[in-house]
């Protein structure tokens, strides 16, 4: 998960500079102002629309759509596991391709030399005459995010049909003939059958998901920015909406965990930088700084992070959920933590402008999405009901209703009958 600001002038600018020979021009102010502007809108966007939809969400009756709830243990872990997998990347790109340039020069007299017994071959560079190893052709860097990508794409498409889905249902005319279907995989036969997938779905949704296939192909094929971006607000979006804490205090836990997180591989190491720049998948949302000079086709980005968007957002979906759990019709804390998050995002902003160095965004969401409505609920005497505040699982929820439907309320009238006889 990338979840650093990105400055193009440290970031993948340098790169594609230092790759073509080129020195790429300063950014204009008004760029770089339109450039910022636009990530901080598009950080918003998800978190304000998922959260309400998170409310809607949480009291759907539809399994499919139930929410993911995370609890304090899995906050716990949630760092952890991240940062394995943010050095396992970082490993895998850094060892398999730790010049691209020179490893490409090399390669081809691999590919000349290598064995056809071995997986790998030794070859002597006649400049060096040092030793290289290479792996099999199958792991060259172009086929692992050509999978990514395909990976990328489906998930892409899933999770951007679902994102518009609600608003392409206010398009489609009265008579349109919406058929219901659905998707179902079960295991075993008999008593023993279980269901694995029970998707319920209808025409509009399918129309919803030819419209995304559109938008996948064209990220498939040219991997443009603005396709990237559709890709990572869906998914924000979707994490914001689906992904829910089942109390206050698992959301510290996991803020404060993923706050040392950022700030460690970011400001530690280079480890976030790198993998975000190798990393070719729409895990972050990109605006380019050059966009007033050379349109759509420009290429001098700066980049945010999706998790410095799904992470705080998922905290502000729970606080909104509270405040209408309260039954007093404000939104305190939900608009209290909105104010913060972009009083974070454009302090990360600044600081990252000033000292022009890639920034842990959530070194400065975490305290701002946290503190402020800690400090709401101290001055209106609220500070125990906002940490009291418990959310069940939805999964569990339905499992009991749907238990007391087929025989979790006979079960118990069997029992008054035994103690009658």
């Amino acid at each position: 998960m990338d979840s650093a600001l990105s400055d193009p002038h440290n970031g993948s600018a340098e790169a594609g500079g230092a790759a073509n020979g080129t020195t790429r021009p300063p950014s204009t102010p008004e760029g770089i102002a339109l450039a910022y502007g636009s990530l901080l809108l598009m950080a918003l966007l998800p978190i304000f629309f998922g959260a309400l939809r998170s409310v809607r969400c949480a009291r759907g009756k539809n399994a499919s759509d139930m929410p993911e709830t995370i609890t304090s243990r899995d906050a716990a872990r949630f760092p952890i596991i991240a940062s394995c997998t943010l050095l396992g990347l970082y490993l895998f790109f850094k060892v398999y391709f730790p010049n691209k340039s020179y490893t490409g020069s090399v390669l081809k007299t691999w590919k000349a030399q290598k064995s056809k017994k071995g997986k790998t071959a030794v070859i002597q560079n006649p400049t060096t005459r040092d030793n290289h190893r290479f792996p099999l052709e199958i792991f060259s860097q172009e086929y692992i995010n050509l999978l990514l990508s395909m990976y990328f794409f489906v998930l892409g498409i899933l999770a951007l049909s679902h994102t518009i889905s609600p608003f392409m249902n206010k398009f489609f005319p009265a008579n349109f003939p919406n058929r219901q279907y659905q998707l179902l995989f079960t295991q075993g036969s008999g008593e023993n059958k279980e269901e694995i997938i029970n998707y319920e779905f209808d025409a509009k949704d399918l129309v919803c998901l030819g419209l995304s296939s559109i938008v996948g192909v064209w990220y498939l094929l040219r991997k443009h920015w603005i396709a990237n971006n559709l890709f990572g607000l869906a998914f924000s979006l979707n994490g914001v909406e689906l992904l829910h804490l089942n109390n206050v205090s698992t959301g510290c836990i996991l803020l404060g965990g993923l706050f040392i997180y950022d700030v460690f591989w970011v400001f530690g190491t280079n480890v976030m930088v790198t993998v975000a720049k190798s990393f070719e998948a729409p895990i972050k949302l990109v605006f380019p700084q050059d966009l007033l000079e050379k349109g759509l086709e420009a290429d001098n980005f700066a980049m945010l992070g999706l998790g410095d968007i799904v992470i705080p957002g998922i905290f502000i979906a729970l606080l909104l959920r509270f405040d209408i759990s309260l039954k007093k019709n404000t939104h305190t804390y939900f608009y209290t933590s909105f104010a913060a998050y972009i009083f974070g995002l454009g302090l990360t902003i600044f600081i990252m402008h000033i000292f022009k160095h890639a920034q842990p965004a959530l070194l400065y969401l975490v305290p701002a999405c946290i503190g402020f409505p800690v400090l709401v609920a101290l001055a209106k005497g609220e500070v125990t009901e906002m940490f009291s505040y418990e959310e069940s699982n939805p999964k569990d929820a339905a499992a009991v209703t749907e238990g007391s439907k087929e025989g979790t309320e006979p079960s118990a009238s069997k029992g008054l009958e035994k103690k009658e006889k």
